[in-house]
């Protein structure tokens, strides 16, 4: 808060998150998208270039040798447990679900979860922390946000992993942290970023799906609910195997989110970022490729307005880009922050 002012009338300000506020009414976007459709593919080849520096250094690679830990009969599907390593000091545990009706090579849906209890949220097992959304901020009547045992009860090859510093990855500590917080500061300070950490960790899930003897490598697909969101949106930019992607509960803007108070995680930033990237801008990245967006119109995070806003300057480069028709899509749905999932489930039936 502004907490005084000095003989002359001017503004005493000792608040940290009101200057930040005031340096973000003046940041401008650098790159602005071109008005001339003409241009647009060689901003978007620079956009990538951009997206390659910010990410600093990725972790280094490991091929990915799978075991298998336990399996469960959940009815229409089973579910394995698996741990792969995805560098030299880190593995990650995962769900693997897998339907029984599948005898051949068909799609498959990566599943990343939200704040909350990791992979155990999206699969809806016993130990998940709150089926209603990963966020905690469950509403009466709100849809279930175990999407991941949604989609495999339709048919879908699921991959469910715990993103680092949850679920099984979780670290013992207060609560009144924030693990995305203090796992940015120990990034930081070995020259890394969690951003690129997480979307290492996700590239190797990938080699993992496309491992499956059960999997058509061409038609693999992402889902991500708010924080999940957030990294499916950066691993569908930078990761072409993606072929279709559903973001619930996060696209929008980051010059909007970041107006949020304490609305911004650990995870979810690259340094210097304001200015130089946009969610928009990694939307482009993705196009011509399949991508939903869900929306709650009162949820107070990622606000209908800018996710509105993104949606109509994205619409022109898929337009650009020759994009098949329903190609983009935003459903917008009576709620806050909460998986919906009402079109996410025909849309990949569409596209998958």
């Amino acid at each position: 808060m502004v907490d005084e002012q000095n003989a002359n009338g001017r503004d005493r300000n000792f608040s940290p998150w009101v200057a930040w506020s005031r340096q973000l009414e003046q940041v401008v976007d650098k790159h602005p998208m071109p008005e001339s459709p003409g241009d647009i593919p060689a901003w978007r080849a620079r956009l990538r270039g951009r997206l390659s520096d910010m990410l600093v250094t990725f972790p280094r690679y490991v091929p990915p040798e799978v075991e298998v830990t336990d399996s469960v009969d959940c009815g229409t599907y089973r579910r394995d447990r698996l741990v792969f390593d995805s560098e030299a000091n880190m593995s990650i545990p995962a769900f693997l679900l897998v339907p029984h009706a599948r005898t051949e090579r068909g799609p498959a849906v990566l599943a990343v979860h939200g704040h909350g209890g990791g992979k155990s949220d999206v699969c809806g097992t016993d130990d998940a922390s709150n089926l209603a959304d990963a966020s905690k901020l469950s509403e009466p009547g709100a849809p279930r946000g175990d999407f991941a045992h949604g989609l495999a009860e339709r048919g879908y090859m699921v991959l469910a992993p715990d993103l680092r510093c949850f679920g099984e990855r979780a670290d013992l500590q207060s609560d009144d942290r924030d693990p995305c917080d203090i796992n940015l500061v120990h990034a930081y300070m070995a020259g890394q970023n969690p951003m690129s950490q997480n979307i290492h960790d996700l590239t190797v899930c990938l080699d993992v799906l496309e491992q499956e003897p059960l999997v058509d490598s061409a038609r693999i697909g992402v889902v991500g609910f708010s924080y999940g969101a957030a990294a499916a949106l950066f691993l569908s930019a930078w990761d072409q195997r993606v072929r279709t992607t559903v973001l619930s509960g996060y696209f929008s803007s980051w010059r909007a989110a970041h107006q949020v108070p304490g609305n911004m995680c650990g995870s979810d930033v690259l340094p210097g970022m304001l200015g130089e990237l946009e969610q928009v801008d990694l939307g482009a990245l993705i196009a011509p490729r399949p991508l939903l967006i869900e929306t709650g119109d009162a949820d107070t995070h990622y606000p209908e307005a800018a996710a509105r806003n993104a949606i109509t300057a994205l619409d022109r480069v898929y337009w650009v880009m020759r994009a098949p028709a329903g190609a983009l899509e935003h459903a917008v749905f009576d709620g806050g922050h909460q998986w919906n999932g009402v079109r996410a489930y025909p849309f990949l039936d569409r596209w998958l």
